[in-house]
């Protein structure tokens, strides 16, 4: 039984927070720790581990708490959407293990946060309890305005809330612009994004990246069966041509599935840092 966690943290500028945060999940038995991404612009983390289901429901634990002891949301800073030190906590079934388990796994572990760290948690994706909190971007949305933690009230005093759920695979991919103008990330993203009309399991937004004088169209594929990689690229260079700006380049943000890659085979998608390690068979293989 293996089960994926790929949650998201809100520090992505210190690199002895980010390994603080990593060996708290690799001191638990049971768990590999497959990969770190952080970006400084985003000053977010994203840390990939696997294991067994409760091994690594207690590893997504130990990580939040380190998280919480060390990150001060009232001074963080970046251009990512975020409610938390901890801010994303997604389990992910991958061998002999079923999306509702891992849901219930989610609820289990999103009581203890708040019972034992006293940091609220909001219910996401199919580990959600009421209909309005199915979807992140809707969470991230309404907390501000007032909507009420599934666990625990009001928030942290430094390390906000925490979202944990249950969701299948979802490949968080970046396709960076040469260009300064944010206006044509924001369009191009809301024109390519299902919510607006676009592709198929497609959401997106568009980002400022200061420190390389350029803009992002940040995606998340939420089924690259329904939707392949080089449809959405081909979408966003489209969008590009037209108006005479270059892609810069895409960036995989975590792991992604063998599977992803073979449904875009012979389609030029400007990776700029794709290698095997990255392919989530591969790790699984070596851990």
């Amino acid at each position: 039984m293996i089960v994926e966690c790929v949650p998201n943290f809100s520090e992505g500028r210190d690199p002895v927070i980010v390994a603080a945060i990593g060996e708290a999940v690799a001191e638990v038995d049971g768990v590999s720790l497959l990969d770190t991404t952080s970006d400084a612009d985003h000053n977010r983390s994203v840390l990939t581990f696997a294991g067994t289901p409760f091994a690594v429901a207690e590893a997504a634990f130990h990580a939040v708490r380190a998280a919480a002891e060390k990150i001060d949301m009232s001074r963080h800073a970046g251009v990512h959407p975020r409610i938390g030190a901890g801010d994303v906590v997604p389990l992910v079934p991958v061998d002999a293990v079923t999306l509702e388990e891992c849901a219930a796994l989610a609820r289990t572990l999103g009581e203890r946060i708040w019972k034992e760290l006293g940091i609220p948690v909001y219910l996401y994706e199919a580990a959600a309890l009421r209909p309005e909190c199915k979807r992140l971007e809707n969470v991230r949305k309404l907390a501000p305005t007032g909507l009420p933690p599934d666990f625990g009230v009001g928030r942290h005093a430094t390390a906000g809330a925490s979202v944990v759920g249950a969701r299948k695979f979802l490949i968080a991919w970046n396709i960076n612009l040469r260009t300064t103008d944010l206006s044509v990330a924001r369009r191009i993203a809301r024109e390519i994004r299902e919510s607006s009309g676009g592709l198929p399991a497609v959401k997106s937004i568009g980002l400022p990246l200061e420190s390389r004088g350029e803009v992002q169209v940040l995606v998340n594929l939420v089924d690259f069966e329904r939707t392949p990689l080089y449809i959405v690229f081909d979408a966003v260079k489209e969008r590009c041509d037209a108006l005479g700006i270059e892609i810069a380049g895409s960036e995989l943000i975590g792991m992604i599935p063998a599977a992803a890659l073979r449904s875009s085979e012979g389609h030029d998608l400007k990776w700029q840092n794709m290698r095997p390690e990255l392919v989530l068979e591969n790790r699984l293989r070596d851990a």
